[in-house]
């Protein structure tokens, strides 16, 4: 179970940070790992719910009093919902369902289904928590429900859908999407409104499963208004590396909130600390006294996956601190695994200094949150600082190879409440020391690619770390599994383990060294005994072996070894090669007989589909051979170093010529007329491999700057979507500053016009800014690869 803490601490008034970036899809609050992470989905803090980056309400709301006039600066009540047709996540329903095709009526109000079977929703493929197993590709049910009043407010459709989904009311289509994973809401009009009907009525609903996990269920309701009250006028809002800054006017008083999670990938101790600071600076704004109050609510829906689960608040004093402690009743420790989960073990906390002014009140009977009251005193043109801390602690983090194991932070504290009391005491000293960072993360970052280069980086810092868990593994090493958020859940996914690592080897490559390695030892243990590496370790938080149904046989021996090589140039040594040199050395064998002219089979872009004779995967294998060569020299094994350079060499000179298709160089081998971004080239600049000439370089890169969308440049010729962490890397081909500049100025305008409202994504349409899937990936972390060249250079 996890900890939630608020812990309150007055200090001086802080000066804001350099100024970055202040415009973003969805702003991080409360950012540590993937189950504790809160973000807003708004430009104003005050207009939305805070959520989950799954998109599931985790509520923060905060008030202000200035002479008894209140003020809301933080979120908005959590909509209440009439219930017409409810989700499995909030009441426990049955329908019936058919996996064979029905007759093309199926959706009408009469449809005779009574030979469809009848299961509990929701439905899921094997390995995810579910009412239903479903098992096939498609599937088809129906709600029936029946409504006495057509006074409705505004009608919602719940969605929660893996992969491709349609949803009739009364016989009439009302929504589609596909390609992707979702939970969302979609507001509904009034027109679709009115096909409801006094009396009977069905909502249908279709999903077909293309490949992986499949989920679907759907609910109807009726969200109701909320009730008015006063909005705090925001007048600015900036990200930095570990800041979330805003500013109000409430009325005669001025505000600053500001969040703060010291996610210091160079310093584990801190970094693994799950705990967010958030201040509230106060003062009069015309020179006169007032009497000021701030009431900071937050919901149960932190500490549980589901609103129907159980929940239990205690509160207590220790060691001159004020508790909360809020956790579900039935504590299922790592029972759950999958991606649109959340955590429903350990305990969440809200903490304070016992001292006057100060009053925590537990959740009643009638509401799911509780409440921190500060009484701030009689404010005048002084600022006035108080500081609480979010905090919480999972008892247990995942579970490895049956084992479980706790989070890092726990080798160095006993308790939560210790750790709490630990971090309130340091408060000033770590918030100077982040503020520091946050200003040389941005000026190196400016210095190696500009200005719109460092506002991405500042973007993406938080949000990549925050994917992972720092875990403390059964020897004492470091473990730092990734989640893939909003796709399918699997923990320890080595091709996205291969474009987040530029932050981590700019910061800390231990961290990346505990991606790598766990994958490692998952071969060399028998566990898996097939010549090329696994695809990932389970599903989050359970890493007990590969559940991805398919494997990327180049894709995953490429990586590694690229990612082996590049850890030893970071850490100065090439201690990872000789623990490993053995699988190192089977892999490579892997590349050099399957790798060059790749087999018909997945890549990372698996939602591209499969491809033969890849190029792009091709340069893949290539950049790995030659890596492998490069670490062999490094330890001395120059006969295996020769060996390997010649054969990488000679594959790079055949890949130019077959490759070749006049201005650039062809999607695949066989099919001309056709392009993508070659961006696993990088490696070959990065590493200094030096395996092909700057004219390759050149002539990809004035291609790709013909081919560019308002919001990007396609991944390839087959669609316009794309992906941005690999337009960062491609933008690295470039060897002119301008050239550069011109490929991630699409990238920066879609974090900034995207009209999709979350965490930011790293696939979407290069001719809209839309989002096409994925969300809240460590993978952003790939934004840092200029900021690496410029580190290694």
């Amino acid at each position: 179970m996890k900890k939630f803490v608020i812990g309150l601490i007055a200090c001086s008034f802080l000066q804001p940070v350099l100024s970055q970036m202040t415009k973003a899809p969805a702003y991080p609050l409360v950012t540590h790992d993937p189950y504790f992470s809160i973000w807003s989905t708004t430009d104003k803090l005050n207009e939305s719910t805070t959520t989950h980056w799954t998109g599931a309400e985790h509520s923060l709301l905060g008030l202000i009093s200035v002479d008894g006039i209140i003020y809301k600066f933080l979120g908005a009540s959590p909509a209440k919902l009439n219930q017409l047709v409810p989700n499995a996540d909030l009441s426990p329903y049955s329908c019936q369902y058919t996996e064979s095709k029905p007759g093309a009526d199926w959706t009408a109000i009469n449809y005779d289904y009574s030979k469809w079977k009848t299961g509990k929703g929701m439905f899921a493929t094997e390995n995810i928590s579910a009412g239903t197993v479903w098992s096939g590709k498609e599937i088809w049910f129906r709600r029936v429900f029946n409504v006495t009043s057509k006074n409705f407010h505004q009608l919602v459709l719940s969605a929660k859908y893996d992969d491709n989904i349609i949803v009739y009311l009364n016989g009439e289509k009302i929504y589609e999407a596909g390609c992707c994973s979702s939970n969302k809401e979609i507001t509904l009009s009034k027109a679709i409104a009115q096909k409801i009907q006094i009396g009977r009525n069905v909502l249908a609903v279709y999903c077909e499963n293309t490949g992986g996990p499949g989920i679907i269920d759907a609910g109807l309701y009726d969200r109701l208004p909320p009730e008015p009250i006063k909005q705090a006028v925001q007048k600015s809002v900036e990200i930095t590396a570990t800041h979330s800054n805003y500013s109000f006017s409430c009325g005669a008083v001025d505000l600053d909130v500001r969040f703060l999670s010291p996610l210091l990938a160079n310093d584990l101790n801190w970094y693994s600390r799950p705990v967010s600071y958030i201040s509230f600076i106060t003062k009069a704004n015309d020179g006169k006294q007032h009497d000021v109050k701030i009431n900071f609510d937050y919901a149960n829906d932190i500490a549980r996956d589901k609103k129907n689960q159980q929940t239990a608040t205690k509160s207590y004093i220790a060691d001159g601190i004020v508790f909360q402690k809020t956790g579900t009743t039935d504590q299922p420790i790592l029972k759950k695994k999958g991606d649109d989960v959340r955590i429903d073990w350990g305990y969440f906390y809200v903490a304070a200094k016992d001292e006057k002014g100060i009053k925590l009140s537990a959740p009643g009977k009638s509401t799911a949150s509780a409440k921190l009251k500060i009484d701030c005193g009689k404010v005048q043109s002084s600022p006035v600082e108080k500081t609480i801390l979010l905090a919480y602690d999972d008892l247990y983090a995942i579970q490895y190879f049956g084992q479980n194991l706790q989070a890092w932070w726990k080798k160095n504290f006993s308790s939560a409440e210790e750790m709490i009391k630990q971090s309130l005491n340091d408060f000033k000293s770590i918030e100077e020391k982040c503020t520091l960072f946050d200003k040389e993360l941005y000026t190196d970052a400016v210095k190696a690619g500009g200005e719109t280069y460092a506002k991405l980086c500042a973007l993406a810092y938080r949000q990549s770390l925050a994917a992972h868990k720092l875990v403390r593994g059964p020897n004492d090493e470091i473990l730092y599994p990734q989640k893939e958020n909003f796709s399918n859940g699997s923990i320890w996914t080595v091709d996205v383990t291969y474009p987040s690592a530029p932050l981590t080897l700019i910061y800390n490559p231990a961290l990346l060294r505990g991606m790598v390695e766990p994958l490692m030892e998952y071969s060399e243990s028998g566990k898996w005994t097939k010549p090329f590496p696994a695809h990932d370790l389970g599903t989050y938080p359970q890493a007990n072996g590969q559940t991805y149904p398919e494997d990327m046989p180049v894709e995953e021996a490429g990586n590694m070894i690229i990612l082996s090589a590049a850890i030893c140039k970071a850490e100065k040594n090439n201690s990872l090669a000789a623990k490993h040199w053995k699988l190192l050395s089977q892999w490579v064998e892997f590349l050099v007989k399957d790798g060059f002219d790749p087999a018909n089979q997945l890549c990372t872009d698996d939602f591209a589909g499969h491809l033969a004779r890849n190029a792009n995967l091709s340069l893949k294998a290539i950049v790995g051979i030659a890596s492998y060569a490069q670490m062999a020299q490094q330890l001395g094994r120059n006969e295996e170093a020769a060996k390997y350079m010649t054969i990488a060499r000679d594959y790079a000179a055949k890949w130019i010529q077959i490759a070749d298709d006049g201005d650039h160089y062809s999607l695949t081998f066989d099919k001309k007329g056709t392009w993508s971004q070659k961006y696993n080239l990088v490696w070959d600049k990065l590493l200094g491999l030096n395996l092909f000439p700057q004219s390759v370089y050149d002539k990809e890169v004035k291609y790709y700057l013909t081919k560019q969308n308002p919001f990007g440049l396609p991944l390839d010729s087959r669609k316009t979507y794309t992906k941005s962490d690999w337009i960062l890397w491609t933008s690295v081909l470039a060897n002119d500053e301008k050239d550069f500049q011109a490929l991630i100025a699409p990238v920066y305008k879609f974090a900034t016009e995207t009209p999709t409202r979350v965490p930011l994504s790293d696939w979407h349409e290069t001719t809209d800014g839309t989002q096409v899937g994925f969300q809240a990936r460590s993978v952003v972390g790939g934004y840092f690869i200029k900021l690496l060249q410029y580190k290694w250079k």
